[in-house]
């Protein structure tokens, strides 16, 4: 996945947000916007090629002073899904960039 295309997608609102994703935003207090910030700001962390529901990524961004991370793939007809959206923190992440050790993929 290219961070360009991606973030080309969200700006023209071809993307969808997974129900997974909407309950964790909303527990993490992450709006709509936020999201689209982290993402027009972000980078890729993880590359995920060979993931057996299909190719995604982790990208890493900011939005109000706060990390995001946002796991993201396609959908059938080549939309982006936001398949996860979270604050990076311990116990999983040591700093906004750094797993910790036993922090699963």
């Amino acid at each position: 996945m290219e961070i360009e295309e991606i973030r080309e997608k969200i700006k023209y609102d071809k993307y969808e947000i997974s129900f997974h994703a909407e309950k964790e935003r909303y527990a993490e207090d992450i709006t709509i916007s936020d999201l689209e910030k982290a993402i027009s700001v972000g980078e890729i962390l993880e590359d995920y090629a060979n993931d057996l529901r299909g190719h995604s990524c982790l990208i890493h961004g900011y939005s109000r002073n706060r990390p995001i991370h946002i796991v993201c793939g396609y959908t059938s007809v080549k939309w982006i899904r936001i398949i996860t959206v979270y604050i990076p923190k311990l116990p999983k992440w040591i700093d906004d960039k750094t797993r910790a050790r036993g922090g699963k993929k």
